[in-house]
């Protein structure tokens, strides 16, 4: 961890806010219902796990959390090893001097909650609309150092009235030097592909970082983005001189909430292994930073039980991320595409496509404030199965605007508008009883602390 600081230079405190902008008819009761979501809290003045153990501020690792900057990619590769706080050690005798114990005085323990309001543009059957959650989300964090060379990151999470197991990534890394090139190595044991990775760009971590439980979503998303909590995998990873990441792992299933090991009534279960794969250039000079990667997995799959009919599932993405030190703030832009090809075994062998472009562009201020604009756009080949109405497609698209505001860098309050343009495959009556894209349109307002 030699060259940790020679990220320090990267690290920026520039986040984001800006005003709701309301409609004039509805703007009295937004404004009650932020009043509503806000109440609840108290600004918490104290900071997550890894801060504590770093003496770092947030700012350190993160633009806008949980958005990583150059220092907070590095502080991850490495393993979350790196630490300042005073630790329990024990060096051995004159006849063993090997250190066989150093571990934090504290544990690295953080709490995450979110509060939530949500409105949809029209209202669903059945379903009572302006929704509020108190929490959406709270979750309890170990995340830190486990050894000097052996860090975690695990999230448990209690949401829509359940407690499990969420994103958990335990790590070991180092280093080697071969002259004057180095190499960082690690071992990964993770619950979701993608979650161990770096960038704002995959499924796991991209925009947007928070959305409204309660909201209609599009009915169709790539495998990749689906698996989290119903697999377990180990790989290894590198990265050569700072520049070539490379990784490689393998899952298998381990669903949560489900029979273990699989029987007869779970769905999903994988056959043999998941092969996943990471590769991204990245490169800072001056102000900038920009990372050009691609990724993928390969998944068979039982469509119900442990035998019969296959799904099998060929995920490959690119991805892009650039970002900009600003003397005001801070300008980033992520997109992503990915291809899924999807052969289903029923009576006979059937071939889907489905594709999903992203892409977000935000800037955040030094005083705490910033916003961000997101676009999204699936398109897929007929699935008439899943899709028995309008074009008998996946399609669905739309933008993302969120204003937010950090009034403590572990303290973001957010205003999110979600606007279709076409959803589950069609912008009028894709349900086929009369309901359009247009009706699933979302202002989310939210909370969100991490202490």
């Amino acid at each position: 961890m030699e060259n940790e600081q020679n990220w320090l230079k990267s690290c920026s405190d520039s986040f984001t806010f800006s005003k709701i902008n309301q409609t004039k008819n509805d703007f009295t009761k937004w404004i009650i219902a932020l009043i509503i979501v806000l109440l609840p809290f108290n600004v918490a003045k104290s900071l997550p796990s890894y801060a504590r153990q770093t003496s770092m501020s947030c700012t350190a690792c993160h633009t806008s959390f949980p958005e990583l900057n150059s220092f907070g990619r590095q502080f991850k590769v490495n393993g979350y090893t790196l630490n300042t706080a005073s630790t329990i050690v024990d060096q051995g005798d004159s006849l063993n001097p090997r250190t066989r114990l150093n571990l934090l005085n504290n544990l690295p323990l953080s709490v995450m909650v979110e509060s939530s309001f949500a409105n949809i543009a029209k209202d669903v059957v059945g379903q009572q609309n302006n929704s509020g959650q108190f929490p959406q989300q709270l979750s309890l964090f170990f995340a830190g150092q486990i050894t000097p060379h052996i860090g975690s990151f695990i999230q448990m999470t209690y949401a829509d009235g359940s407690f499990g197991l969420d994103n958990a990534d335990i790590r070991y890394a180092n280093t080697v030097n071969f002259g004057s090139n180095s190499l960082l190595y690690g071992l990964t044991l993770n619950n979701n592909p993608t979650s161990q990775d770096l960038w704002n760009t995959s499924p796991a971590w991209r925009f947007p970082y928070a959305s409204a439980a309660t909201a209609p979503s599009p009915a169709k998303s790539t495998l990749i983005e689906s698996l989290g909590g119903q697999v377990i995998g180990v790989g290894a990873y590198g990265l050569f001189n700072n520049l070539i990441f490379a990784e490689f792992s393998t899952y298998r299933s381990a669903q949560i909430g489900a029979p273990n090991p699989p029987d007869t009534t779970n769905t999903n279960v994988i056959k043999g292994f998941i092969p996943y794969w990471r590769l991204a250039l990245q490169h800072e000079w001056d102000k900038n930073y920009l990372e050009l990667g691609t990724y993928g997995i390969a998944s068979t799959q039982f469509l119900t039980g442990i035998s019969g009919p296959l799904d099998k599932f060929v995920d490959v993405g690119v991805d892009l991320q650039y970002e900009r030190a600003l003397p005001f703030g801070s300008f980033t832009l992520h997109s992503s595409y990915t291809t899924e090809n999807e052969v289903r075994d029923l009576s006979a062998e059937t071939n889907y496509n489905f594709q999903s472009f992203k892409v977000d562009v935000n800037g955040y201020l030094k005083n705490g404030c910033g916003a961000t604009i997101g676009y999204f756009n699936n398109t897929g080949s007929p699935d008439v199965a899943n899709f028995p109405n309008g074009d008998n497609k996946p399609n669905s698209s739309g933008f993302i605007f969120q204003i937010e505001y950090l009034p403590w860098y572990n303290t973001k309050f957010a205003a999110q508008y979600v606007a279709y343009s076409k959803f589950d495959g069609s912008n009028t009556n894709y349900d086929g009883m009369g309901r359009n894209a247009v009706d699933n349109n979302t202002i989310y307002l939210m909370a969100w602390l991490c202490f």
